[in-house]
């Protein structure tokens, strides 16, 4: 494993344990196994981390829902695309995490940052919104996407904090699965109405 990934996955775990707080280019180093001047060597510190975790946990959202040629999709490839987000909230919990809000207060994303933001959510307006008709306006794409987004999002969240489950065994996927189903049931509907 190069020493950018070793940085990298140290920092996850540290963030998974502690938060934003846990991260300091101190513990960084010490739980990668490097000294601080390898870490300054790959990153500009604790900022530059901060940084390559959220473009590569938007990375990771965007590439999960490449499943949709360009043109029309159907049910089954936006529930696809929907299971890899949801994939991507359980096994890059940190990633998902730091790039939904619970960073370092500090932390302001860089423009390439943004860029991955952007660029994950264009990719989501365009999975969802291709399920609509033609005629569907740039408006009415977004608003899928939203409502889909907060869907998946909504579960994936829960599942990371859930307390009140009492030893429950829930699935988390297929709850969520079967929500959007119920949306694009929905859809459906609403475009089969004279």
């Amino acid at each position: 494993m190069d020493a950018r990934t070793k940085i990298l996955n140290a920092a996850s775990e540290l963030f998974l344990e502690g938060g934003g707080d846990a991260l300091s280019v101190r513990a960084i180093s010490k739980r990668a196994g490097l000294s601080t001047i390898g870490i300054y060597s790959h990153f500009q510190g604790k900022q530059g981390i901060l940084d390559a975790l959220y473009v590569e946990g938007f990375n990771l959202v965007r590439e999960a829902m490449d499943v949709i040629p360009e043109g029309r999709a159907n049910k089954e490839q936006v529930l696809e695309a929907c299971l890899g987000y949801l994939n991507v909230g359980e096994k890059y919990e940190a990633h998902y995490r730091l790039i939904f809000g619970e960073s370092d207060a500090g932390y302001q994303p860089s423009i390439e940052a943004i860029a991955a933001r952007d660029s994950a959510f264009s990719k989501l307006v365009r999975v969802a919104g291709s399920y609509l008709s033609e005629e569907a306006s740039v408006t009415e794409r977004r608003q899928i996407a939203l409502d889909i987004w907060a869907i998946v999002h909504g579960y994936v969240s829960i599942s990371h904090h859930v307390v009140f489950a009492d030893g429950l065994e829930l699935d988390w996927k297929t709850m969520a699965l079967r929500v959007v189903e119920v949306q694009l049931d929905a859809i459906d509907l609403t475009k089969a109405k004279p």
